[in-house]
């Protein structure tokens, strides 16, 4: 390390993953995922560090360089795995931020370590920011920390971007600490959003429990003015653009269709295992246009990717039973030798591959009940130069905003999304080359370069 730095990226994990070699010894490689994607190269332009816990509980790391990049482990205990992480922000936030799919749990141990931890994120980076250097707060895991890295370093300029949605004002009155998380958001100079609602939604919530008074984007304390805006998080839509054009993508994607029974319809779920993201629906609504015999095994296959999430958490564990479970029905009923209607993996996929199966689907399918934005809807788009494909999108992705030309349902109205399937695997290919050129262009202009150089350039503004 340098010392300290003029640009800190602070988040609750930092942005590589340990792993084993062959010889047994230990390396480090870039984490998937779009956080990620899309800050990483923002800080290695910028020269940058980024904090945040190396993902081994119980372990204390001093600070190290990869690929390119300066990195801070925070360390946790194993206990503020299961109470901050686990706990106050996956079991308590995520639902409470997600419309309350899952009942929020509302614990004092859990809201003690996330305070906890919070302050240690925030000392972290009081003593490796620099005089004046510019913080970018990542997320729900780390509400507290802009107004308590505040009061140590009110010389900083501190951002915050929120990459799941803020709830409304109704929903957000049951946490117990409303008060203390949004006096923790205050503390930035700039707290960004997913859509303009999120942005509306903290502006109410700041006049209704603090009495606090704004007028169109800003908060107006007694010393100084919070803005608050929206910025679209996007995908690196160059890079996923090159990548599918490159033959050894191209070949993968002919061989995945053969490797399905080569149907005329190939539908494609890619989702964390979280009850968030509507699979059960899609799920449903495609076993009953199997049952009514509207498609055929024959015709199509749908592959659904549930990523592994959180599975030490019980409400997880038991979404994973019932989407195999419901799987294993439809398949039982519709399988016939050597075809089965849904192939289901419960596993994690690399990039390349990623890119094939976007490449190999005729309909992508992203039902979440509730999402900040949903990056995948995005990477779809991106992946098709063929002006072919299909996007049937939720109203409730924050993606919905901006790909008004997917097919887009209500994941609730089951027999509404199976018309809107349909419709997708029907339509002319001039329908959906209209449909696919519009969304493309929105992509491309809309980056995730755009969406980092406009989210710092009105922070250092």
């Amino acid at each position: 390390m340098s010392g300290r730095s003029s640009f800190l990226i602070v988040a609750n994990r930092l942005p590589v993953d340990r792993t084993v070699e062959p010889d047994g010894t230990a390396a480090w490689r870039r984490s998937p995922g779009g956080l990620v994607t899309a800050i990483a190269p923002v800080m290695q332009r910028r020269q940058g560090a980024w904090l945040g816990w190396h993902g081994a509980p119980d372990e204390v790391l001093g600070p190290f360089e990869d690929d390119g990049m300066e990195l801070i482990p925070v360390p946790l205990s194993a206990q503020e795995v299961q109470l901050y992480y686990e706990g106050f922000s996956n079991a308590t936030l995520w639902p409470l931020y997600h419309d309350v799919v899952a009942p929020p749990v509302f614990d004092r141990r859990m809201w003690d370590a996330y305070r906890a931890v919070n302050e240690r994120f925030a000392e972290a980076a009081a003593e490796a920011a620099e005089p004046g250097a510019v913080v970018w707060v990542q997320d729900y895991q780390l509400q507290l920390v802009p107004a308590m890295l505040r009061e140590r370093r009110p010389d900083l300029r501190i951002g915050f971007f929120l990459h799941i949605p803020f709830p409304p004002v109704e929903l957000f009155w049951r946490l117990p600490w409303r008060k203390e998380l949004v006096e923790g958001l205050l503390g930035a100079d700039l707290v960004g959003f997913q859509l303009p609602g999120g942005a509306a939604n903290f502006r109410r919530l700041c006049k209704r429990v603090l009495g606090l008074p704004y007028k169109s984007n800003e908060i107006f304390l007694d010393d100084r003015t919070v803005t608050t805006q929206a910025f679209p998080i996007s995908v690196d839509f160059a890079e996923l653009d090159t990548l599918v054009r490159e033959p050894r993508i191209i070949q993968r994607a002919k061989e995945i269709r053969v490797e399905l029974g080569d149907p005329e319809h190939v539908l494609l779920g890619v989702d964390r295992l979280d009850y968030t993201k509507g699979i059960g629906q899609r799920l449903e609504a495609f076993g009953e246009l199997l049952g009514e015999g509207r498609v055929t095994p024959a015709e199509a296959v749908f592959v659904q990717i549930a990523t592994p999430s959180r599975e030490r958490v019980e409400e997880y564990r038991r979404l994973r039973d019932d989407i195999e479970l419901q799987v294993g029905r439809i398949n039982g009923e519709h399988s016939n030798f050597g075809t089965q209607p849904i192939q289901y993996f419960h596993q994690s996929y690399g990039r390349e591959e990623l890119a094939a199966l976007y490449l190999a689907a005729d309909v992508m399918v992203v039902t979440p009940l509730r999402d900040g934005m949903n990056l995948v809807a995005k990477e779809y788009v991106a992946c098709h130069h063929d002006l072919q494909g299909a996007l049937v999108l939720s109203e409730f992705a924050g993606a919905a905003d901006e790909l008004r030309s997917s097919f887009l349902v209500n994941p609730y109205d089951v027999e509404g999304l199976k018309r809107q399937m349909l419709a997708a695997m029907e339509s002319s290919p001039h329908e959906l080359a209209r449909r696919m050129r519009t969304m493309r262009r929105r992509v491309a202009t809309y980056d995730v370069d755009r969406w980092a150089s406009e989210f710092l350039t009105a922070l250092e503004s």
